[in-house]
């Protein structure tokens, strides 16, 4: 994925989707959002880029960077902002 765009894959069940789209949308910084539940391409995804664990949100960065999981603090720190 080469586009210049941050992919974050995850679902809209999940308190850490929710977290990491929050974050997003308070910093004002575009992603494209791939819900896991209703995409099955986006799910076999994230398990090949989990090995084999389903395991959301998986963000993907324009640079091929990849956070799993990622805590606010880590987030921030990608983007050089305080938590």
């Amino acid at each position: 994925m080469n586009d210049n765009k941050i992919h974050m894959y995850g679902a809209d069940w999940c308190p850490d989707c929710r977290r990491a789209k929050h974050f997003f949308q308070k910093n004002n910084i575009d992603y494209v959002w791939h819900d896991t539940d209703s995409n099955p391409e986006a799910a076999e995804f994230v398990r090949q880029a989990n090995h084999g664990e389903r395991i959301i949100p998986t963000i993907i960065f324009p640079d091929g960077s990849m956070l799993v999981e990622p805590s606010n603090a880590e987030l921030s720190a990608k983007f050089g902002r305080n938590a």
